[in-house]
């Protein structure tokens, strides 16, 4: 197989662009005949202060920023901060470049919301390393051993058709695993249900403190990419002492849950009777891109807490994403109204026997993954309380 090539309708990866090129593996094909990559993200957390007094609420501290590995034998990566350096320093790392023609070639990169100063020096362009598509990975085992306690390792696509973007990573699930992190008091323990997972990174990362986190997403070959994720992160679950992930399908497009045990994924009597019976948190992270999926998206949302036995609160993490408009010439962000408009719905209900309370979080939370966290990124907090 050559060289990776995009089609004009291929919805590129706002994430892995930006990430050192070792990290970019190709391991195989999937059922779409899409390369499929690792990446592996850095967590900056100290376990051992989990259960140091200094640390309120046994939360993950932020530790200080480490170096990340090198790309290569005898090359070395400077170590991760705040970006800030001296203006003497710039001018020694950023030097001329020239392309194939001869033209200035200016790297740039998105400013980071939290970089008081023009961040690091400019990041390698990604070109990502082929290898045989026999090449299989290895076995979870074996992987869960061969991983640092800090890295959390995601098979994921880098471009895929609209209708796939599912198995991309997205900032969202990078911004909902931080606040996963952050907030553990509230997953402690807990059952968790995250709608539209993806690759799966954010439910992975909930796992860590709650009891039980239900991955849900539609289509056996994006579940199939979520169970592989689960698998090959066990590892911090076992060290945080974290619950069990379990994959299952939930189309939004279909009133019930699926139950025949002939079709994979599908939902046993037990876990539907767990998922009702004790699912106190929902999440859903950049799901918010199609307003019809946004129909579906809160009309699922509003089914499945109404047969919930508890009050529940969902956490959603969506991008602000802006779009030219030929006819008037103008910017907008059609589907952030849509997803805003529902919210206000959710408010406005008057009838019913539950009650809706919509919160914007600040999403300055600390960060606990290495990623580039941008200013259109938001996180929103859904309360939902029987009326007495």
């Amino acid at each position: 197989m050559g060289e990776v090539t995009f089609k004009s309708d291929t919805q590129l990866s706002d994430v892995q662009i930006y990430t050192p090129n070792h990290r970019h593996l190709m391991v195989r094909l999937n059922g779409m005949g899409q390369p499929i990559f690792w990446s592996q993200f850095k967590l900056l957390w100290s376990r051992d202060s989990q259960t140091d007094s200094g640390v309120e609420g046994g939360r993950h501290a932020m530790g200080p920023a480490e170096e990340m590995p090198p790309s290569g034998p005898g090359s070395a990566r400077p170590p991760l901060g705040n970006g800030c350096r001296s203006a003497a320093t710039s001018q020694e790392r950023v030097g001329t470049r020239l392309d194939e023609d001869g033209d200035l070639d200016v790297e740039r990169r998105p400013r980071a919301a939290s970089d008081p100063e023009p961040a690091g020096p400019p990041r390698d362009k990604v070109h990502p390393t082929i290898l045989t598509q026999e090449e299989d990975d290895p076995p979870a085992d074996e992987a869960r051993e061969s991983i640092p306690q800090d890295i959390i390792r995601i098979e994921h696509t880098m471009a895929t058709p609209l209708e796939d973007v599912g198995k991309q990573v997205w900032r969202g699930a990078l911004l909902l695993a931080d606040y996963t992190l952050f907030q553990q008091d509230l997953f402690q323990g807990r059952t968790v249900l995250e709608l539209g997972a993806g690759t799966g990174l954010a439910s992975i990362m909930a796992a860590t403190v709650a009891r039980t986190v239900y991955c849900t997403d539609v289509g056996a070959d994006l579940l199939a990419m979520c169970q592989r994720n689960s698998a090959l992160n066990g590892h911090l679950g076992t060290v945080a002492g974290g619950g069990v992930v379990k994959v299952k399908e939930l189309d939004w497009l279909k009133d019930d849950l699926g139950t025949d045990p002939e079709v994979s994924f599908s939902w046993s009597q037990e876990d539907v009777s767990d998922l009702y019976s004790h699912t106190i948190i929902l999440l859903a992270a950049e799901v918010v891109y199609d307003d019809d999926l946004t129909d579906a998206l809160f009309k699922t949302l509003s089914r499945l807490v109404h047969k919930l036995k508890n009050a529940c609160t969902a956490i959603l993490s969506v991008e602000k994403r802006l779009n030219l408009k030929l006819r008037p010439l103008d910017v907008t962000c059609e589907a952030y109204h849509h997803f805003r408009s529902w919210l206000q719905r959710l408010e406005g209900l008057a009838a019913g026997r539950l009650r809706f309370a919509v919160e914007r979080m600040e999403a300055s939370l600390p960060q606990l993954l290495v990623y580039e966290r941008i200013r259109q990124l938001e996180l929103w907090k859904i309360f939902v309380e029987p009326v007495m």
